[in-house]
C-alpha cells in the first residue's frame, strides 16, 4: 500500500516575512498536500500571530501550481455552511481544483467562545456537525439550496458555478465516535484521526497503534452499514498527538519506522507539522526536508 506524505503549515508567519516561502517550499519538497489549521486562535499560539485559514490558502494557491491545499480541520465553532460554501467554491476555483476540506466537530478551545457564546456540550457539537456536513455537501453540489434545520438553514442559497472538482471538492472527515464515523462513511472522501487522546496522555506506542487500528475497523463497519467500500476513503493520520511520535523527526529512519507501522494499520496519508522553533512543533528544518524527499522512496 502506498503512503502519501503531507505537511501542516500553521498560519503564524506574516506572508511577506516567510509565510509565502513555506508554501512554495512545501511544493518544491514534493509533499502531496499542505494543510493549515482553521482556528481563530489555538493553544499556546493565542498570544502571537495567527492568520485566517481561507485567505492564507488563497494566497498559497496563487503561489503554487501543483501542491494540494486544505484545512485540517474546519469546524462549526465559528463557521456557517452557507458562507463557508461560497468561500470554498471560490478557493477551489482560484486553486484550479486543488482544495481538500478537512472538517471536524470542533472542541472547547478558544474558538468555542470567541463569538461570545457558551461552549457547546459534546452532544451539541455532534448534533451541529450532523447537520453541518450534509448541508455543506448540498451547497457544494447544487446550484440553489433551501433547507431549514434545527441549527443551520439556507434560503435559496446560490452557489453557481460550483466547484472545479466534481461533484464537489473532497471532504476529509475527522471522527472517532459512531456519529462522526457515519458522516465520514456517507460524505467523506477521506477520514482523519490524531489517534486516541486518552492513550496519548498515558499509553504506550503499542496501545496507540491498537487504538488507531480499532478506529479503522469501526470506520469499515460504518461504511458497510451504508453500503460503501471503506477502501474508497483515504485514511489520514495527523501526527504529533500519539505517544510514539517523540523523536520521530530526528532522523529519516526514525520517521520511516513510525510511518511504516501506521501504514500496516491501513493509514494511507501522514501529515507532519512544518517545524516552528521554540514550540511543541520544533524540529530540525534540514532533517524535516530530508524526510520529505527521502522517506517516500523508502516507504514505497
Amino acid at each position: 500500500m502506498s503512503l502519501r506524505l503531507s505537511t501542516v503549515i500553521l498560519p503564524v508567519r506574516r506572508w511577506q516575512q516567510g509565510g509565502r516561502e513555506q508554501w512554495v517550499r512545501a511544493e518544491e519538497l514534493g509533499f502531496h498536500t499542505a494543510y493549515t489549521y482553521d482556528h481563530l486562535s489555538w493553544r499556546t499560539f493565542r498570544d502571537g500571530p495567527w492568520f485566517g485559514a481561507v485567505p492564507t490558502l488563497t494566497a498559497a494557491a496563487a503561489a503554487t501550481s501543483r501542491l494540494r491545499l486544505g484545512t485540517l480541520v474546519t469546524s462549526p465553532n465559528f463557521r456557517h455552511p452557507v458562507t463557508l460554501a461560497k468561500e470554498l467554491i471560490s478557493l477551489d476555483d482560484i486553486s484550479d481544483g486543488r482544495i481538500t476540506l478537512g472538517i471536524g466537530a470542533g472542541g472547547t478551545g478558544f474558538d468555542a467562545t470567541a463569538l461570545g457564546g457558551e461552549p457547546w456540550t459534546p452532544r451539541e457539537r455532534a448534533d451541529r456537525f450532523a447537520e453541518f456536513v450534509p448541508l455543506l455537501d448540498r451547497l457544494l453540489t447544487e446550484d440553489a439550496v433551501t433547507e431549514h434545520g434545527a441549527h443551520y438553514s439556507a434560503d435559496e442559497a446560490r452557489n453557481i458555478p460550483g466547484c472545479v472538482q466534481r461533484p464537489r471538492l473532497p471532504f476529509a472527515v475527522a471522527a472517532t465516535g459512531p456519529r462522526g464515523m457515519r458522516l465520514a462513511a456517507r460524505h467523506g472522501q477521506a477520514w482523519v484521526t490524531t489517534g486516541d487522546p486518552k492513550v496519548f496522555e498515558s499509553g504506550t506506542p503499542e496501545e496507540s497503534r491498537a487504538a488507531i487500528g480499532g478506529q479503522i475497523e469501526r470506520l469499515g463497519e460504518a461504511c458497510a452499514a451504508v453500503g460503501r467500500d471503506s477502501a474508497e476513503l483515504d485514511r489520514i493520520l495527523l501526527t504529533g498527538f500519539t505517544p510514539d511520535w517523540a523523536h520521530r523527526l530526528e532522523s529519516v529512519d526514525a520517521f520511516v519506522d513510525f510511518a511504516g507501522r501506521h501504514r500496516e494499520l491501513g493509514i494511507t496519508e501522514i501529515a507532519v507539522h512544518a517545524p516552528i522553533p521554540d514550540t511543541d512543533f520544533a524540529a530540525d528544518q534540514k532533517t524535516f526536508e530530508r524526510i520529505a524527499t527521502e522517506a517516500p522512496a523508502q516507504l514505497g
